[in-house]
């Protein structure tokens, strides 16, 4: 007898410091009827080395999986180092996206994760905080101008969901959603991702994309910013401590400020006392952002004398 086909091919990914367990249980609420879910078990202690063989895991489980259902459409759901693997897997097999019907990151570094930059300041590459902290940015931004793309990010703090920051979900040609109070860890099990998902999946052709909630220049001079070498999004909590670089407009703030490591952070706030933009770079790329810094001073601000 022959088996039926799927109306649906499902991969969920776990991520670091996880097994398959929880993303296999998200996918059996979510998905609809008739769905083949593909929830592979990277191995909890193979996640903490390094992510290119988790890649070639990955990608071998689904091309198999592609060959034996060649006309089955492809959902794909990632949570945090889950989401990097399959923008690595589709970064190599652009060949495959035309298949691929939606792409949903919960809780992914996509720019990098702050923590991991920080334990590999000097990008040294030590193990898997070297392939957390990477910048995946440009590489999301490419496979979601061609796959409807939700990135899911959620905050206990203002900043961060105890583990990833905001902004570092956040790309351009994604959709994105912030939602309040979930941990990172829990939001394999929140019932309002849960929605998200579905929602997406009925409604992403008539989403727009990601767009930075401010004017014009600021979303510019945060560009300029996440281009600099080594640029790594940042918490909010310093925001209070920073120093004026140069004003903006009437209501953007260029702002610094330097830990007692010497680590420079630069931040984007209204003139309300709001944070729009939060980043840091490390010892290695300091010259690198005031060049950035000088450089968006003489183009859109005013000066106030040489902080650098």
């Amino acid at each position: 007898m022959t088996a039926s086909i799927p109306e649906y091919l499902l991969f969920v990914q776990h991520g670091w410091a996880d097994t398959n367990g929880a993303m296999a249980r998200l996918a059996q609420r979510v998905a609809p009827a008739n769905t083949r879910i593909i929830a592979p078990n990277l191995g909890w202690w193979r996640t903490w080395v390094r992510i290119e063989p988790l890649v070639r895991d990955v990608e071998a489980i689904a091309q198999q999986t592609l060959l034996q259902y060649p006309q089955t459409p492809v959902r794909i759901i990632g949570h945090s180092m889950g989401g990097l693997i399959w923008l690595e897997v589709l970064h190599r097999h652009p060949d495959w996206w035309s298949r691929v019907e939606s792409l949903v990151l919960v809780g992914s570094p996509v720019s990098g994760s702050d923590l991991c930059r920080l334990m590999d300041p000097f990008a040294a590459g030590l193990g898997i905080a070297a392939d957390l902290g990477k910048n995946r940015r440009s590489m999301a931004s490419a496979i979601a101008a061609h796959i409807p793309t939700l990135s899911i990010a959620s905050t206990i703090d203002g900043g961060s969901d105890g583990l990833i920051m905001r902004g570092a979900t956040q790309f351009d040609q994604a959709h994105w959603l912030e939602f309040p109070d979930i941990v990172h860890a829990a939001q394999r099990n929140a019932t309002a991702i849960d929605n998200a998902i579905r929602e997406f999946w009925h409604t992403s052709p008539s989403l727009q994309p990601f767009a930075h909630p401010v004017e014009d220049i600021t979303a510019v001079v945060i560009n300029h910013l996440r281009n600099v070498p080594g640029m790594t999004d940042g918490h909010t909590r310093y925001f209070g401590k920073a120093n004026l670089w140069t004003p903006l407009t009437s209501k953007i703030n260029l702002l610094i400020w330097k830990n007692v490591l010497q680590v420079d952070h630069v931040f984007l706030g209204s003139t309300q006392g709001d944070c729009v933009y939060s980043g840091f770079v490390g010892w290695l790329h300091r010259a690198d952002l005031y060049r950035c810094l000088h450089q968006i001073r003489n183009d859109y601000g005013s000066s106030v004398g040489d902080l650098g």
